[in-house]
């Protein structure tokens, strides 16, 4: 058996490796977000009611584990590029699963805060972004983008199943058997997969060059006027998708929509997402991902800027939130493809940690910080604003593409 023979084994291997990874976090993600994530909306009722607190003080605990997940980002990535995510996203998971479980005995809201600062613990080590970060370590570069794309295409699955699947829970056995059920489901599926899929993978030939050429350095990272463009971009949409998230079912009421049917029209842009990624995907075989997902940011804000003047009508609420909801997701897949093409693959975890926490953090103060503009001003300004915000953020994608990182120059 020549050399040849075995060197072509060998990358077979690796692309299995890779392909069951990819399947194991695709699996993960979903049953993470769905637990950690969405269940809680489907829960919030039934136990504020049962706890005897204020809605407002049950969502500072969800805010809260968003916050504390955003700060946790960087010490998140910086573990991942130095000791891999093994041992990270298993410890996660039992995190997760004791959390949840302690979530279904809390009987006040110092215990619901102390449990929710847990679950943003855990989900900062469990979610998108260090699953991206494991697979861009793993996969060769010409792979790394459909992986994402696959994991993310999965993950969106992941209201679509758990909140029927909490709300039957809920009606069948009450909030906190089914809290001890979901924790069930999240230490089943997630520990074994994190412990057998994830393993330590040794750097790439075109990772450790573009160490050598100082492309991933974090620190110059942070030197680059083009980094602060991103993160300006991604902070300032991903608190208007915020926004709209919490909002638009009462901005589509006040239209003179009935509840029922606001709450369909927005259900639009979740199922909407997919399609956006895919289109996403697709059109980086031809243009720049900074390109595609400026044109889709300023798409989004033409969309959501014409919903007070045509949502009135069911057509034209439809057309807008189509509109829209195809960037809804688009963030998930564009950040670390933008990431990647600008700084390589060489400390990927703690650049993405740079930019996750600032958009974290939007994404959890967004909603705060929406409420207030529409209290004082009512809803149009806030959706105007929105639609602002979508343009500004295309506009700073679309400028870094003329800015250029510089490569360290070694002596």
């Amino acid at each position: 058996m020549d050399s040849t023979t075995v060197g072509a084994r060998v990358a077979g291997g690796d692309r299995v490796r890779v392909r069951r990874l990819v399947a194991a976090l695709a699996v993960t993600t979903t049953v993470g977000y769905g637990v950690l994530t969405y269940a809680f909306s489907v829960l919030l009722g039934p136990m504020s009611h049962e706890l005897g607190i204020s809605t407002t003080t049950a969502v500072g605990a969800s805010t809260t584990a968003v916050l504390v997940s955003g700060l946790m980002s960087i010490p998140v990535g910086r573990w991942l590029d130095v000791r891999g995510g093994r041992g990270l996203m298993t410890s996660g998971s039992v995190l997760g699963s004791v959390a949840v479980l302690g979530w279904s005995q809390v009987q006040n809201s110092v215990q619901l805060y102390g449990v929710f600062v847990a679950i943003g613990i855990a989900s900062a080590m469990v979610l998108y972004p260090p699953a991206f970060a494991v697979v861009v370590a793993a996969a060769a570069p010409v792979s790394r983008t459909n992986a994402i794309l696959s994991i993310t295409l999965v993950g969106g699955l992941a209201s679509s199943i758990f909140l029927p699947l909490t709300g039957r829970l809920v009606h069948g056995y009450g909030w906190r058997t089914t809290l001890v059920v979901l924790a069930g489901v999240l230490a089943v599926t997630t520990i074994p997969l994190h412990v057998v899929a994830v393993r330590r993978i040794k750097l790439r030939a075109t990772v450790r060059t573009e160490s050598a050429e100082g492309r991933g350095s974090p620190a110059r990272v942070l030197r680059d006027p083009g980094f602060w463009l991103l993160a300006g971009a991604f902070v300032v949409h991903s608190a208007a998708l915020a926004v709209i998230s919490v909002h638009l079912v009462l901005y589509l009421v006040s239209l003179g929509h009935p509840p029922a049917r606001a709450a369909a029209l927005a259900g639009l842009l979740g199922l909407l997402s997919v399609t956006g990624r895919l289109v996403t995907s697709l059109s980086a075989r031809w243009l720049p991902m900074a390109t595609i997902t400026a044109g889709i940011l300023f798409v989004q804000g033409v969309a959501i800027s014409l919903l007070p003047v045509v949502g009135r009508q069911v057509a034209g609420a439809v057309g807008c939130l189509v509109l829209f909801g195809l960037g809804f997701g688009v963030s998930s897949i564009a950040t670390p493809a933008i990431l990647l093409d600008r700084y390589g693959a060489t400390g990927f975890g703690t650049i993405s940690g740079l930019l996750t926490t600032p958009t974290t953090i939007a994404k959890a103060l967004g909603p705060l910080g929406g409420a207030g503009l529409a209290n004082v001003f009512g809803y149009r300004p806030l959706i105007l604003t929105v639609a602002g915000g979508c343009a500004v953020a295309a506009v700073a994608l679309a400028l870094t593409r003329r800015l250029t990182p510089q490569r360290e120059t070694r002596l």
